[in-house]
């Protein structure tokens, strides 16, 4: 007998809580899709640096993990208390608790492990998904096929279980401590509304507004993230937090003091009705709704991050590689013969170009851009604004050379011929900087403080050029000066050599380049916090931020008054960084991809998951609530209200219950959102307006809510509507 009620409770809870049991199939679903990219053969086959991808998926994972395991346990102890009059009259009749126990338990371990076998199913087909689109990334063909991995399954069920396996024990727990009387009145204490010190209360309400309208000024026009430390991050975290479930409390205090204090719209068709819906459900719920707050505001930060990224790789990183092969050398004296013997052993080339980077000993340009970018703020200034001599000479940083960089115009307009730019002319006197297009637009014209000396005078400014030019490193670092052949006294600094390919490059090209045996060989990647990693032979980028730009004048800092990193260089790039000796562009854009998706794809994870947990949340409170609403719903219609009158009076009621926290979340993840894109925009040199990355993930978590909010509506009518 208890088998078949097994069964039909499944059934019935399927039925009234197919929100969550959809929910759980498709968390599933994802959680199965990316860990089998980190437990793929072919992925690990192809890519070196899967372990970074493997790394970022887990501590997702890790993260996904505790709200699944927060929403199992919710939905666990309300579906309890929903049917704890039902368990009460079973004891009534005679079954022991541990009976009814030992059936709640199968009942959610059937339904989990239904929702569990169909989320593989379709985890299949966002595995297929998930895969097509990382090796286009990669810039491979993709044959859809199936790949069914033991740690991956193994992986997933241990996630899914464990979770369901902990929220059923702490069930089993709290329900031994229940008698016929607790599990007859836990239903009504759920439905008790105290009110005390309301008028006091709803003063939470625009001291949180007030608090994030501070944040936000405070955020845009005096913060300084990089001067925060430890004790400030957890400090604003905290606060943020306390915002959050404090203005619950303040919003339904304030609704009870406007109710209580005849506000001018109560009275206006059902407003005192859904007023006081409103405001019991936030104070009977003001603990799950900050929950779900955060949950909205971290998927909108998360999706938000990945469009960031994501719009880096489609719109920057094809610039930052405009060689087919770009290879540098510190020697001067290098032919690069053991590279060319490479390149013509694996490919075919069309046009194969060696040129020198020159210098003239003196560094004016490199403390101009020390003392300006804010990248580096005052670091390298003295308080009366001017360079700080000491400092640079002490600088171990590798963004810029020890001296200023130079290129002879014919070798410059070779190399623009060669890329299809076309050649500039310039006079005998006359002389032209190309740099990144990002630098110019933060230092704007500061030929004026440059002395560039000929051998028959100072030359004049003709102009600058920002095309994409391989300038971490190559081709100077963020900038180069050109001059006309034989016009300066300059000296040979490093070498560099230019080679365009007939097609593709091979696979392992770049490999077997930095497989050479070359003592000068530097290289690393750098794309979270741009900290030094000085293994074997790679030399890495300190990125520094500090503080507003400050105005000094650099007409000529000499370059023996400084000791710096020599002639190797990366540039000022921060965020996202990639310098090395040998590049590849055909071997290197699909590694800094797979890289730049090792972020993308956790966020974006992250984001869909939290989502879909809260709005979970919200659905099934609602829909669980329906026999209630039905007999007030029942009310209003003998009261003289149509069926399409009660229909605009469920769908305000819903509307209200959901646009409270997702608007509050948007309130919050927007000024966050908006600091973190303008400050990812200047660095990276983007071309993307502020507003788009957070209005992407505004519209892509609009329509997750439709779809939740349109499948809560039907139900809920329905179920209100349903005559017995």
């Amino acid at each position: 007998m208890l088998g078949k009620l097994t069964v039909r409770n499944v059934r019935r809870s399927a039925r009234d809580y197919l929100v969550y049991v959809i929910t759980m199939t498709f968390v599933t679903a994802l959680m199965f899709a990316f860990n089998s990219i980190i437990f793929s053969p072919d992925i690990r086959e192809r890519v070196d640096m899967v372990g970074v991808m493997a790394a970022l998926v887990g501590l997702a994972t890790f993260f996904i993990v505790i709200i699944v395991a927060w929403l199992i346990n919710y939905m666990v102890r309300f579906m309890l208390e929903r049917r704890s009059r039902e368990f009460g009259t079973y004891l009534l009749l005679g079954l022991k608790k541990k009976e009814i126990t030992r059936l709640y338990l199968q009942e959610n371990m059937l339904m989990g492990m239904g929702a569990f076998v169909l989320g593989l199913l379709l985890g299949v087909l966002l595995q297929q998904i998930l895969m097509a689109v990382l090796y286009a990334m990669l810039q491979t063909d993709y044959d859809l096929h199936l790949e069914f991995n033991g740690w991956c399954i193994f992986t997933t069920v241990c996630c899914y279980g464990g979770c369901y396996l902990l929220a059923l024990f702490r069930c089993k727990g709290r329900f031994k401590r229940m008698n016929i009387c607790d599990l007859m009145n836990v239903g009504s204490k759920n439905e008790e509304v105290h009110e005390s010190h309301e008028r006091a209360k709803q003063w939470l309400l625009p001291l949180s507004v007030i608090f994030l309208v501070l944040f936000g000024l405070w955020l845009f026009f005096g913060g300084r993230i990089d001067g925060w430390n430890g004790g400030s991050i957890i400090g604003f975290i905290v606060g943020l937090v306390l915002v959050i479930y404090l203005f619950y409390i303040g919003l339904a205090s304030s609704i009870v003091c406007y109710i209580r204090g005849d506000g001018k719209g109560i009275y206006r068709g059902q407003n005192l009705f859904l007023l006081r819906q409103l405001s019991s459900k936030i104070k009977t719920m003001r603990f799950t709704m900050g929950t779900i707050t955060a949950l909205f505001m971290l998927a909108f930060l998360g999706s938000t991050v990945a469009m960031m990224f994501g719009d880096y790789q489609n719109k920057i990183l094809g610039e930052k590689f405009p060689f087919d092969v770009q290879v540098y050398s510190g020697d001067v004296e290098d032919d690069f013969s053991l590279e060319l013997g490479v390149i013509g052993e694996m490919c075919e080339t069309k046009e194969i170009y060696p040129y020198h980077i020159y210098t003239d000993g003196t560094a004016q340009v490199n403390a101009w851009l020390y003392t300006h970018l804010k990248e580096f703020g005052n670091l390298y200034t003295t308080p009366e604004g001017e360079p700080d001599v000491k400092e640079l000479a002490e600088r171990d940083d590798g963004c810029y050379c020890e001296f200023d960089t130079y290129m002879q115009l014919s070798d410059y307009n070779r190399l623009r011929k060669m890329l299809g730019y076309r050649q500039i002319v310039l006079g005998e006197n006359e002389y032209a900087i190309h740099m990144k297009k990002r630098v110019l637009g933060e230092t704007g014209d500061f030929s004026r403080h440059l002395r560039v000396k000929g051998k028959s005078g100072e030359l004049a400014f003709s102009g600058y050029h920002t095309e994409p030019f391989s300038q971490d490193g190559h081709n100077g670092g963020d900038y180069v000066i050109v001059v006309p052949d034989r016009a300066c006294e300059l000296t040979p600094y490093y070498s560099e050599l230019a080679v365009d390919i007939e097609g593709e490059a091979p696979a392992g090209l770049g490999e077997r380049l930095d497989n050479l045996d070359k003592k000068d060989v530097y290289s690393y990647l750098d794309w979270s916090d741009n900290e030094e990693d000085e293994e074997d032979e790679e030399t890495s980028e300190t990125d520094t931020q500090k503080g507003e730009e400050k105005k000094s004048s650099a007409d000529e800092i000499v370059g023996d008054e400084m000791s710096g990193p020599n002639n190797s260089c990366c540039g000022s790039d921060a965020i996202i960084t990639y310098a090395a000796v040998n590049l590849v562009r055909d071997n290197v854009i699909p590694e800094v991809k797979y890289m730049i998706s090792s972020i993308v794809f956790p966020c974006f994870y992250i984001g869909l998951v939290f989502v879909c947990v809260a709005l979970t949340v919200l659905s099934v409170q609602q829909l669980s609530d329906s026999a209630k609403y039905k007999f007030r719903y029942g009310v209003l219609g003998k009261m003289g209200l149509s069926r399409r009158e009660v229909a605009g009076v469920i769908r305000r009621q819903l509307i209200a219950y959901y646009l409270c926290p997702a608007a509050f979340a948007a309130v919050i993840a927007g000024i966050i959102a908006l600091f973190i894109s303008r400050k990812f925009i200047f660095y990276t040199g983007v071309e993307t307006e502020v507003f788009q990355y957070f209005g992407m993930s505004f519209l892509l978590f609009c329509g997750v809510y439709v779809l939740y909010f349109v499948t809560t509506y039907v139900q809920f009518r329905q179920n209100v509507e349903n005559v017995d």
